[in-house]
């Protein structure tokens, strides 16, 4: 199967080159503000040069005016009135041009104005020179005039003066500001280029880690696909994809090889599929694969395959959708062959049918044993009983004897039957759990065994036992055959002492139980002063039929204990015995505690 990973910048490269961009962005505003700076220095050089020049202007028309009006009151000549109206113009249209200069400077603004008055001022100046001329007075004010006119002049060249000052002075200011710009202009960019030089030396080092890093990852994805097509072929399973944007299909090496064929043997199509589906299984396969489609559901489901050689096959499908970087949906899921289970499945049925017989033929044995055989073993003992009341004495001695050992054979076979009874009450699954007070269980275990506890002065101290969910009539049992078991091996001349202990324990913490969890348990123990057993029979003492001594020394069948074992089991619980000759037995037992 191919695999396509597209590989896509992480954050951190993400932010260098938004940073980058943004810093190259700056730089451009930085030095497009500094041509601005430059263009504006010298659009305002310009400025103050144009406006000192018509200054100058102005004030040498005035000062021509001035010597054309002394012209005219020295000849009277008539043409110099004409040409003083020339210069009135050219001092007008050089006002004109610094008034829109100076429209912005609020300071030069109001300069204007004065020197405006100024010039009103001189031209009436100049007019009342040509009414003295012209009224012949003018040679007794002929030097009046003149110093009235040179006031005038006087006046207008210090506004001018003061004006072309400010000018020059507001270019000082200007050039200082463009200076510092123009200074600190080409540290900040050369700063800024440094700083781009490291981020995209980071972000090199940084793409060069990761396309490391990639084919690293591919290298890895290449040993974990062909350990996925070596898991499919040991599992038995191949797998599939569906994009549900495109519907097209992807199969597996192992999804071909699963209906006979080599890889890519056939284009991965619904329809291919289909035609390996058994014809009875088709439809619903079908409906199946219109709601994979359409809801985008895929339960687990089951359909049997022809493969390519013609052998018919069980399959098992499941999947899930998931959605990949790029938005679309893809159904991913896998087909397992599951022939050998079903027909492992199929010979477990058998096994169950077969089983189920064998109980039903135990369970007559069980009846049998009950009542067919215990029927004849009644009459056995009730005719020994009346041959030992009525015709014992006319038996010969030896035929005493025989009697004798038939009655206890008898007895035996009793035991043995009510035994072999109980054990098989323990195996039924029949039996049900309930609340049950285990210091119930163990009076009425006392009290059933009173007379025997009497005859061999036994003494039994117990702790208070718990409640918890068991099999009453069972755990009564459990504890009955413990305290028959201690007091039937008790010493000879020794009062039995049997002392039963509870507490609680955790799994891990006892050693003897093996287990790594932290599930509780009840821990019973049966301690007895008896004559023990060796430890090498500790586990032998819970089987069946399985007995340490002779039928002469202690009678029993060997099932007591394996009841005991059978039920503790029943119960989901461990029991242990520890045993020292002579010296007494310890039976402990593991109860699982409810949580």
């Amino acid at each position: 199967m191919d695999f396509i990973k597209i590989y896509r910048p992480p954050l951190f490269l993400k932010v260098i080159f938004v940073i980058s961009i943004a810093i190259i962005f700056f730089i451009a505003g930085i030095s497009l503000k500094h041509i601005h700076s430059l263009s504006n220095s010298a659009k305002w050089v310009n400025h103050t040069y144009r406006t000192a020049i018509e200054l100058e202007h102005l004030y040498a028309d005035i000062k021509d005016i001035e010597v054309a009006k002394r012209d005219y009151l020295l000849t009277k000549d008539q043409t110099i009135k004409f040409a003083i109206n020339i210069y009135k113009k050219d001092v007008q249209k050089s006002l004109d041009k610094v008034k829109k200069l100076t429209e912005e400077n609020p300071e030069q603004r109001k300069n204007t104005e004065i020197l405006e008055k100024l010039v009103i001022a001189k031209y009436e100046n100049v007019n009342h020179a040509f009414k003295i001329v012209e009224s012949g007075t003018h040679t007794d004010n002929f030097s009046d005039e003149l110093l009235s006119g040179k006031k005038a002049i006087y006046d207008i060249k210090v506004q001018v003066n003061k004006m072309v000052k400010l000018e020059e002075k507001l270019l000082d200011i200007r050039k200082a500001n463009y200076e510092d710009n123009q200074n600190i202009t080409p540290v900040i960019i050369y700063l800024l280029l440094l700083f781009i030089l490291g981020l995209l030396s980071l972000a090199y080092f940084k793409m060069n880690a990761d396309l490391n890093n990639i084919k690293q990852n591919n290298d890895e994805l290449i040993v974990a696909n062909e350990s996925s097509n070596l898991a499919e072929i040991v599992g038995n399973y191949g797998t599939w994809f569906l994009n549900l944007e495109t519907y097209e299909y992807i199969f597996s090496d192992n999804e071909y090889r699963l209906f006979g064929y080599e890889p890519k043997s056939f284009k991965a199509t619904r329809e291919d599929f289909l035609k390996h589906v058994h014809p009875e299984d088709i439809n619903g396969v079908k409906e199946t694969s219109y709601k994979m489609i359409h809801q985008e559901i895929l339960a687990p489901f089951m359909y049997r395959v022809i493969r390519k050689d013609g052998t018919l096959r069980h399959f098992k499908a499941i999947g899930r959708v998931v959605e990949n970087k790029s938005g679309e949906h893809i159904l991913i899921g896998t087909t397992t062959d599951i022939t050998d289970e079903i027909t492992a499945g199929q010979e477990l049925e058998e096994r169950n049918r077969i089983l189920e017989a064998n109980n039903k033929e135990l369970q007559a044995f069980n009846y049998v044993a009950s009542h067919d055989l215990q029927e004849p073993l009644r009459k056995i003992e009730t005719f020994i009983s009346r041959l030992i009341e009525k015709e014992y004495g006319a038996i010969s001695e030896a035929g005493q004897q025989y009697l004798n050992r038939i009655k206890v054979s008898a007895g035996r076979m009793r035991v043995l039957i009510d035994d072999l009874l109980q054990f098989s009450r323990t195996t039924r699954a029949e039996s049900v759990f309930e609340k049950t007070d285990l210091n119930t269980l163990l009076e009425n275990s006392k009290t059933e065994l009173n007379q025997f506890i009497e005859d061999t002065k036994a003494t039994i101290k117990y702790d208070k036992l718990p409640v918890l969910n068991a099999i009453p009539f069972q755990m009564q049992q459990l504890f009955t055959n413990l305290i028959h078991n201690s007091l039937k091996y008790s010493k000879e001349n020794v009062a039995p002492f049997i002392e039963i202990r509870q507490t609680e324990i955790i799994a891990e913490n006892e050693a003897i139980l093996n287990l790594s969890v932290k599930d509780k348990y009840h821990k019973i123990t049966f301690e007895d002063n008896g004559i023990g057993f060796d430890q090498q029979y500790a586990e032998k003492i819970f089987a069946l039929f399985s007995r340490l001594h002779g039928k002469t020394e202690y009678d029993g069948t060997g099932i007591g204990l394996a009841i005991c074992k059978k039920i503790v089991e029943n119960h989901k619980g461990y029991i242990f015995a520890e045993g020292n000759p002579d010296k007494g037995a310890i039976f402990s037992i593991y109860l699982p505690k409810e949580s």
